[in-house]
Order: C-alpha cells, then structure tokens, then sequence
C-alpha cells in the first residue's frame, strides 16, 4: 500500500522539518505486520513529495492467527488495499507531524499550507466517489477518483468490470497534523474492515485523533474537526465497527466537544492577558469570559480559589479531582499543596485542558511533580472509572453550565460512581446580580449559563441529593455577604458523617 505527500509551500523543503525526516534518507520502521517505509521522491525549493510505503506481511498475519484454516486468510486484499495497516504505520512513522509538533521549526506545525496526496488502492466500492465527497469535501479536500476496469476476463470472455479499489488524489490547504489526523481516521472507515480489536480505548483514540492543536503562532489551540462534520454518525459508526456502546459514547462526546466550541466561541473575546498570565511571561494570554468581567470589581474569581484551596488544605486530602477544571487555575492553586499526592483535571473541551496544560507547565515539571498531577478530556454525566477513587472533587462553577433535564444524571455520576468523601460544587447566587453595575436586569452572568439558582433553591437541591446519596451537606458563602442578598458564590460541602472535621474559619 501507498500514500504520498506533497507540498508546493515555499520552500518545498520544508517538508523535512514538518516530518521530521531527513530528505535524504530512507526511513524504515518494523511493525507487527510488515515493513513501513518512507523515502522522499522529490525535493526542491518549489515542491517536495514524501512516500510512505507499507509491505504486508500476509504468511505473519496468517501465522498470528489462531483459528482454524479458512480460505480468506491466504486469499484477501491486506496487502495492498489501503487499510488500518496504513493508519497504523501513519503514527508510527509520522508521530510528531501527527501530533501537532514540528521541533526546528514550531511556526510550520499551525500553519495552513498547500497540500496535495495520493492514496493508491482505496477500497470504495460501488458508490466510492460519492462517499469520498461526503467525507472528505466538508474538509474542505478537493477529491479526484481514479477506478480501474479489470482488463482480466475469465475463459469465457466475460470482463469482471470496474475494480472496487481507487486512486484517490486529494487538495487542500491546512495544517499538516489536521490532514494526516483525517486521514488516519477515514482511511479505516473506508475500509471498514480493522485488523484489531475494537475495545472502549478506540473511542479515546478516535477524539483524540479528531482533535487538531497550534495555531500559526505555535500557540496551543484545539478543534474537534469531527464534532462539526455532517456525517460525523456514520465515520464513528464504521470507525468502530459498529458496535454499538461505543459509538454511542463516541457520539455523545463529539456532541458535548461540539456544544463546548460553539459556548466558548460565543462567549470569549480577545482580551488584555489576566494578572496572573501578566506575571507570568511563559503563560498564554488568557481571555476573558462575560462572566469575568461581570465579577471582576468583586475579585470573585480569586477569591473562590482562595476558598477552595483553604478549604481542601482544611479537609487534610490526598487526592482531589477537579470536575470542569477548565483553563487549570485551582489545580494551579492546589499544586502548592504538597500533602496531595494525586490530582486529576477533567474538562470536556480539549482547547481548555491544553490552556490548564501550558498554565500548569507540564511539559517542564520534574518527574516526581509530573506523576502527580494528570489532565483527562471527558464527561460529567457518564460514568468514567477513571474518576473514582478520590478523597474530595471539586465542581466550581460547572452545574450551571448543564442543561436542567441533564442534573439527574450528573448527580448519579458525582454522588454515586465518583462518590467521593468530600464534595466542594460552587454556583452563582442569583439574587446577588441586581448589585453587579455592568449586568443588565434579568441578565445571568454568563451566555452560557442553562439557570442560576436562588440560596433556597440551591440549598433545596443540594439537601435533596445528600438525602439520596447518603451525604451530609453544610453551606458556605464566598465573597462579601450582603445582609439582604447573601454571598454572590454560594458553596455546598456534602461529605460523609465520619469525615465531617473541617476548621470552623470557614464556616
């Protein structure tokens, strides 16, 4: 099988930096079914190709499998169809293009350029153009077809007709890690026929290489460019071989990622960077939400991760895990803490977890800080064994983010699967909004933002769910306590009657 890559960017050289291979070499890696190859075809300053070559092994692929003899085995197209085989060897041989990373030069790695491939013996089928289209043109590819009539005719004289495989040549200008992210991910679904085991760990995958990152500037930027395709349904269907639990996760997660862009497209405008990213030159500007600027003469942002933060040191934990962790600033906060030996941040949206990742400076912590603390891409409303086994999580202004009729469901997550011994959920007051100035009259502080909720009727919800989930809950202002409105955050600690020592200053 085969895939060449080519580009016309100036200089066309540059496609050695972008791969991370040198031009003048062949570049051969073993894989557990064969040989990949890749040797560039042509280089100049005005275009340069690359080939990725795989070569099957069909005698190892028989000898690995252990059922009885059958005919299909010796007698298929694996070796030269384009197939899982060929996404397989794309990471493997082209890892960090397919991760977004371009070392000697990081400016290429989120820079639109022009690129035009070749996909030899792409199994299509009779309506194979049209289903090309379909994928690959809301990617905005430009997709030519080339299918081949078997000039092969049995001793009767009768031709066999058009070939089911085709010679693909797509166009298009985009980042290289987005095209070979599309890739990786179609070429399967064409083939429909993966020549591994489908387990819950593909649909991680399947987001994972759905997700492009960088900008032009080398900045961390994320899109989900599945979460918006219009046949988003059937990719995940065919990419998981229908089986059915995980394409529905699988589709659920690219709802929420969609859902999560569309948000935070409409409610974040470019701003002046925050205190903390002024003094902190490594730190990507941050942008400020509506919801910000609404709190911002209170300084309630700071002052609820003052709260939690005293709080969790109060409780005397080990582990905590934040539940919407967005842009990372509690986890920042709870880093100090050196008594906590695990961290999680858990957000749905991939564009924050790589802002809390810069913030956090992963890529910099020594080794023994770096076990400590993790950032996983998720829901709030499915169960996830991952998030189970904590000593406290923390949810700061999350739930009213979640739509109404979606509560119940993320109240079993929280209480009964994650069911940790401690529970911090902060919410907006909504009584306290006639004092913000710049907050028109009925306005939520956020666009986002399904309810705020009144003391009575957090209070009503909160008392409700402990009664449910075998929890006691205690109530805890943050901010300046208005005597006729109450707190602008109101905080609930639900926890278990044997873990109820918390100092009294933070009553």
């Amino acid at each position: 099988m085969l895939l060449s890559i080519s580009t016309t960017h100036t200089p066309a050289t540059d496609l050695g930096y972008l791969l991370h291979k040198h031009p003048r070499r062949v570049h051969q890696k073993s894989l557990n079914f064969g040989i990949a190859t890749l040797f560039f075809a042509h280089t100049s300053e005005q275009r340069a190709t690359a080939v990725l070559v795989v070569d099957v092994d069909p005698v190892g692929l028989v000898r690995r499998d252990n059922e009885a003899f059958a005919l299909s085995q010796y007698v298929n197209d694996r070796p030269f169809a384009a197939s899982s085989f060929l996404s397989v060897a794309l990471g493997a041989v082209l890892g960090s293009a397919l991760g977004g990373r371009c070392r000697d030069k990081p400016e290429l790695a989120g820079a639109e350029l022009p690129w035009e491939i070749h996909i030899a013996a792409l199994p299509c089928g009779a309506n194979g153009e049209e289903l090309l289209k379909r994928l690959f043109e809301p990617l905005g590819f430009n997709v030519r077809v080339q299918k081949h009539l078997f000039n092969l005719a049995d001793e009767r004289g009768l031709n066999w007709g058009m070939s089911r495989y085709a010679d693909v040549y797509l166009s298009t200008r985009a980042t290289l890690q987005s095209v070979l992210q599309q890739l990786y991910v179609l070429i399967p679904v064409l083939d429909a026929d993966k020549h591994y085991w489908i387990g819950v760990d593909e649909v991680e995958k399947l987001l994972r290489k759905s997700t492009s990152s960088s900008d032009e500037n080398g900045a961390s930027v994320s899109r989900n460019w599945l979460a918006s395709h219009p046949e988003r349904e059937f990719i995940s269907r065919r990419y998981l071989q229908n089986k059915r639990s995980l394409v529905q996760q699988a589709l659920q997660r690219l709802q929420l990622e969609a859902d999560s862009e569309t948000d935070t497209e409409l409610e974040t405008t470019p701003s002046a960077p925050s205190t903390e990213a002024a003094a902190d030159s490594n730190t990507e500007p941050q942008r400020e939400s509506r919801e910000e600027k609404v709190e911002k003469p209170l300084g309630l942002n700071a002052q609820r991760m003052d709260t939690i933060e005293a709080l969790v040191a109060a409780l005397q934990v080990r582990s905590v895990v934040d539940l919407g962790c967005g842009d990372g600033k509690l986890l920042r906060k709870l880093m100090s803490n050196k008594r906590l030996t695990r961290l999680l941040g858990v957000d749905v949206a991939m564009r924050e977890l790589q802002r809390a990742s810069a913030r956090l400076k992963l890529d910099e912590l020594p080794e023994r800080e770096r076990q400590r603390i993790e950032l996983l891409q998720g829901s709030l409303i499915y169960r996830d064994q991952r998030l189970s086994g904590f000593d406290a999580a923390t949810v700061i202004e999350v739930i009213e983010h979640l739509d109404p009729h979606r509560l119940e469901a993320f109240a079993s997550v929280l209480f009964g699967h994650i069911a940790a011994k401690h529970i911090l959920i902060s919410t907006p007051n909504v009584e306290f909004n006639v004092r913000f100035a710049n907050l028109g009259d009925g306005q939520m502080r956020h666009p986002d933002h399904r309810f705020e909720w009144s003391r009575a009727q957090f209070q009503a919800w909160a008392q409700a769910q402990a009664e449910k989930h075998g929890y006691q809950v205690r109530f805890l202002g943050i901010g300046e306590v208005d005597a006729e409105l109450g707190p602008p955050t109101q905080l609930a600690h639900f926890f278990k009657s044997e873990f109820s020592t918390v100092s009294a200053a933070h009553e």
